[in-house]
């Protein structure tokens, strides 16, 4: 019986995606687990792999189709020798009518295809793409039809609109400015166009509070060679720590003792979190992602730096699950590899709080005998949600994460 290839749910909060490859053709045989289509959802590339076994028998959404709801029919496996229905397996008939001497009724003729927009009451049944398109270019859904499934408006149909300027457009795309040597136009990716949504959402409907503190790092420079040089130089038992890593751990040490940053803020409650969960934020091609270092305080030095390699390498090649990045209770941003002095970071809800850590540079201290001299001194930003976090916890907790790493021989006791 042939069986309907759907759309997968990535993530809990996943409603469409771009179907960007197959790899496998129509009349190609299929097993179960074998990888068949590559998925992009808002984070990564995902591969998608099939269930049951069979012939590929016919692609019905082409690779590169973007905004592809969740649960919509992608393609249709049947057994071998079976004849591929012309539409989804689920819109097939079951089994053949009873014979009976009555002459046989006369087919009904296919229901033509629907191309205005299915309503129930006042609504208009659009894609959640088509409808942001629709509304950046001021365009009247009502007006148009769909051509998606049951009529459903997609982005092909809001763009015609767009393109054709009848008299569906309320008002006319916004027309880039004139460049005297000519500009380039790259479309957004999926990815891009949910970090711009993301964090304009963040900026604007989370109050952000800011905290900042100079921090030396002598100490933790110190540690840091004085652990790689104890590293066996090859072997399961090698490792290569970086100051990033050091950062991490002193960040979830500095979160398990100072109670009350590791939290998000909902309208009806704060919650709490048992787990230091640290999102890292990490430069992708096309924008950037956060896999997460689960229980952050209970790990090694080792296992935070042997985990955030691989997390990293597979992040760049997207290649997370999709647990590896969503959820986490706090994130960090170092960018002090790109040597900027400070800035601060835009908070990832439903967390309260985001770190950003600048270079370490040297600069002119005063010793505590009141003379001078000089020391590696980075400036790091508490960005903070004031919904959940008030001024005074973010100082506390700034000052702690600075006693932990001006001391940090805590971090591998």
């Amino acid at each position: 019986m042939a069986i309907d290839i759907l759309m997968p749910a990535l993530s809990p909060t996943m409603t469409e995606g771009k179907l960007a490859k197959w790899n496998k053709k129509e009349g190609d045989t299929v097993s179960s687990g074998e990888v068949i289509a590559e998925i992009e959802t808002d984070k990564a590339t995902m591969e998608v792999e099939a269930v049951d076994e069979g012939i590929l028998g016919k692609i019905l959404i082409p690779e590169g189709t973007e905004g592809v709801a969740v649960n919509t029919p992608i393609a249709i496996l049947v057994e071998e020798g079976e004849a591929v229905p012309e539409g989804p397996a689920a819109a097939a008939p079951k089994a053949e009518p009873a014979k009976t001497d009555a002459p046989a009724p006369k087919a009904a003729a296919p229901a033509p295809q629907v191309k205005a927009p299915v309503e129930k009451g006042s609504r208009v049944f659009a894609s959640p793409l088509a409808k942001r398109i629709a509304k950046d270019a001021g365009i009247d859904l009502s007006t148009l039809k769909g051509s998606g499934p049951n009529g459903r408006i997609v982005k092909k149909d809001v763009e015609a609109a767009k393109a054709g300027g009848g008299a569906s457009a309320a008002k006319s795309a916004p027309v880039a400015a004139y460049t005297p040597g000519g500009s380039t136009s790259t479309p957004h990716s999926t990815m891009r166009k949910v970090i711009a949504r993301r964090l304009t959402e963040s900026k604007t409907t989370v109050p952000h509070f800011y905290v900042s503190v100079d921090v030396k790092l002598d100490a933790l420079l110190a540690l840091r060679s004085q652990l790689n040089a104890a590293s066996p130089a090859e072997g399961p038992d090698a490792f290569k720590l970086s100051v990033n890593d050091l950062l991490i751990k002193a960040a979830a040490v500095t979160l398990r003792r100072v109670k009350g940053v590791n939290v998000s803020y909902t309208d009806e409650a704060l919650i709490e979190y048992n787990d230091v969960d640290i999102s890292v934020a990490v430069s992708i091609p096309d924008g950037l992602i956060t896999p997460i270092i689960r229980q952050a305080d209970r790990k090694s030095l080792r296992e935070i730096s042997n985990e955030m390699k691989d997390l990293a390498s597979r992040a760049r090649a997207g290649k997370l699950k999709p647990e590896e990045f969503q959820g986490g209770s706090f994130s960090i941003s170092n960018m002090g590899m790109f040597g900027v002095s400070s800035f601060s970071a835009i908070i990832n809800p439903p967390q309260a709080g985001i770190l950003a850590i600048a270079a370490g540079e040297k600069r002119v201290v005063v010793k505590p005998d009141g003379s001078l001299g000089a020391a590696t001194v980075m400036t790091v930003t508490l960005s903070v949600d004031h919904r959940a976090i008030d001024g005074a916890l973010a100082a506390k907790w700034t000052a702690g994460f600075r006693e932990v790493v001006e001391n940090p021989f805590t971090l591998v006791v």
